[in-house]
C-alpha cells in the first residue's frame, strides 16, 4: 500500500523534486501506520489481497461477458414480436461462505441485465426475472463458482 500511496503522489504532483519524493514518502509511510494501527490494516492481509488481482481481474472479465450476454438476451425479448416476457421470482441457495462473496454475488447478478437481487437473508437469494430462461443456471452457477475461488477461506 506504501508504494500505491508513494506512486500517487508522484502522479497527482506532476514533477519529481527531492522535497516531493521525502514528503510522499513519510506521507505515505504515515497514512500506512494509520491504516494499521486504526484500520486493521497489516501486511499478511495485503499480501492476501494481491494474491487475489488475478482472480478479481478475472472475474471482471467474466461477469463483463454475461453483461454483453445478457444484453444480447433481454434486447431479443423486448424486440421480438413473437416472444413474450415471463417474469419469475426465483429463490435459491449459495455455497458462498463470506459476506463480501454474498454481496458480490448479489451485485453481480443485479448488474446483469434482466435480473435484479430482490433479497438476501444469510444463504439464500430472492431474484427478480425479466423471463423464466433467465432463471435457468443461477444456482450453482459460474459465477458463484468464480466468487468461491476468489473467497478462497476468507474471514466473515
Amino acid at each position: 500500500m506504501i508504494l500505491i500511496l508513494f506512486g500517487l503522489w508522484l502522479l497527482l504532483n506532476g514533477r519529481w523534486t527531492t522535497e516531493i519524493a521525502v514528503t510522499g514518502a513519510v506521507l505515505s509511510a504515515g497514512i500506512w501506520l494509520f491504516s494499521c494501527a486504526f484500520l486493521g490494516l497489516s501486511p499478511k492481509k495485503e499480501i492476501r489481497a494481491a494474491k487475489q488481482i488475478p482472480r478479481f481481474i478475472s472475474y471482471l472479465f467474466f461477469l463483463l461477458g454475461e453483461i454483453i450476454k445478457a444484453s444480447l438476451s433481454t434486447m431479443k425479448l423486448i424486440w421480438a414480436p413473437n416472444l413474450e416476457a415471463e417474469p419469475k421470482l426465483k429463490a435459491f441457495r449459495t455455497a458462498l461462505r463470506t459476506r463480501k462473496g454474498k454481496v458480490m454475488l448479489a451485485q453481480s447478478i443485479t448488474l446483469t441485465p434482466g435480473t435484479i437481487t430482490v433479497d438476501y437473508m444469510e444463504s439464500e437469494f430472492l431474484v427478480h426475472c425479466l423471463d423464466e430462461d433467465f432463471a435457468e443456471g443461477l444456482e450453482h452457477s459460474r459465477m458463484e463458482e468464480k466468487i468461491l475461488e476468489m473467497e478462497g477461506g476468507g474471514e466473515q
